[in-house]
């Protein structure tokens, strides 16, 4: 008990210093104990040599430039259709009954196996990839920014009503601080979300730019030291994404923190 008390007064930096350092002795302990080739499971240091070598050469961060521009957009061009559709989903039962069975369904085909197909609709490298992080993107912030919508209580409705505000003010005063936690909550699942869909599109449209196409390479030549950077750096612009919509979200909501 007393360990755990002295572990939650430590700072979050520190906590995840400490994780991370176990996370390596572990991975190390493994590759020594568990008898594995160095092209089955690489050690650490290992993929320490790898990660300098394409950082030296300019590859990792070219490609990691393209999968950023590839995602930014997508989220970005995701989350701008889906909150305005969340709202008149949610504003309006008819728009509900006649949209919702098709989002749901559309929920249970693989993006994998849409992706081909926007490979060949959309021309463009660049925007099929882009089309592939938004589909993946869009329905986590629709369903939060519907849910955030319908948590408005219904007597702030009858309030503003009464004070005689107009849609515009009911949707400014009222409606968009409720539903803004809720929404930004989806915002965080859809900043991760973006780097699989942009990969996918990179999958499955590799045009020798992009980590998925350098994750493609490494995979088929053997090179799992690489294919452990590249997942690193993946797993690095998720964390930078959800980190920027952390931000965002605690400059939106500093009256909640006020409060």
């Amino acid at each position: 008990m007393m360990m755990k008390d002295w572990l939650l007064n430590q700072p979050r930096w520190l906590m995840t210093l400490l994780s991370g350092i176990f996370l390596l002795l572990f991975w190390q302990l493994l590759v020594v104990f568990g008898g594995y080739d160095r092209f089955i499971l690489p050690g650490p240091v290992d993929v320490w040599k790898q990660f300098l070598i394409v950082a030296e050469d300019g590859r990792l961060l070219r490609h990691s430039l393209i999968t950023i521009a590839e995602v930014i957009p997508g989220l970005l061009l995701g989350a701008s259709i889906a909150a305005p559709l969340g709202y008149l989903l949610a504003k309006s039962p008819l728009a509900e009954r006649l949209v919702s069975p098709y989002l749901i369904a559309s929920q249970a085909i693989p993006i994998i196996a849409i992706a081909p197909l926007l490979t060949i609709w959309v021309r463009s490298t660049y925007w099929s990839r882009v089309l592939v992080a938004i589909i993946v993107v869009f329905f986590p912030i629709l369903v939060n920014m519907v849910a955030g919508m319908r948590a408005v209580p219904k007597e702030l409705y009858a309030l503003m009503h009464s004070l005689k505000a107009s849609p515009w003010q009911i949707f400014v005063k009222l409606e968009w601080p409720s539903a803004l936690p809720i929404l930004l909550a989806g915002l965080k699942v859809g900043a991760t979300l973006s780097v699989i869909g942009a990969l996918v599109g990179e999958f499955v449209q590799p045009k020798s730019i992009g980590l998925g196409f350098l994750l493609v390479t490494a995979r088929y030549q053997f090179k799992t030291d690489l294919v452990f950077v590249v997942l690193v750096a993946l797993g690095a612009i998720a964390l930078t994404m959800y980190a920027l919509v952390n931000y965002l979200e605690k400059r939106l909501l500093r009256w909640q923190t006020q409060q």
